[in-house]
């Protein structure tokens, strides 16, 4: 991807909701592929933005499965600024999204173990049961704090 004067922000940097919303598509790509399924965002876990992306740069997304629950599909991106004219590269941000396989019937589906072959994935699958745990806190959390939310419009 290249970054454009109208893809930045007032401090001349990619938008980090742009850099996000490549990073699902590029995600669900990887999850898609892996089940061979249609795939549903359930959660953007984490989004770690490390070093500014400038109109100077070209960015590439990379992403892989890192680890599988029974439906579940935890993918990481990584995503590397280039800077077109010295060809120095930096790792500008990393994400890990997770996904729900769906049958035909749009319901939650089995998926495919991963087998972690590069020194990279072998890292990230050794930890993913840790991350899924967190996962798990997190959202019960979410689900309780979300009864304490009301509906009612605020000018009401």
């Amino acid at each position: 991807m290249r970054v454009f004067p109208n893809d930045v922000n007032d401090h001349h940097t990619l938008f980090g909701g742009n850099l996000m919303s490549n990073a699902d598509m590029i995600a669900s790509i990887s999850a898609t592929r892996h089940s061979r399924r249609e795939c549903v965002t359930a959660s953007t876990d984490s989004v770690d933005f490390l070093s500014p992306i400038t109109p100077k740069d070209s960015v590439c997304f990379e992403s892989f499965v890192t680890w599988t629950g029974t439906s579940s599909i935890e993918v990481f991106v990584k995503i590397i600024a280039e800077n077109m004219l010295s060809g120095e590269r930096k790792i500008a941000a990393t994400a890990f999204l997770t996904f729900v396989a769906l049958d035909e019937d749009g319901k939650p589906t089995k998926v495919p173990g991963v087998i972690p072959e590069s020194e990279e994935e072998k890292k990230l699958f050794e930890t993913g049961n840790e991350r899924a745990e967190k996962r798990k806190e997190h959202r019960k959390s979410s689900k309780e704090l979300a009864a304490y939310f009301t509906t009612n419009k605020p000018w009401e």
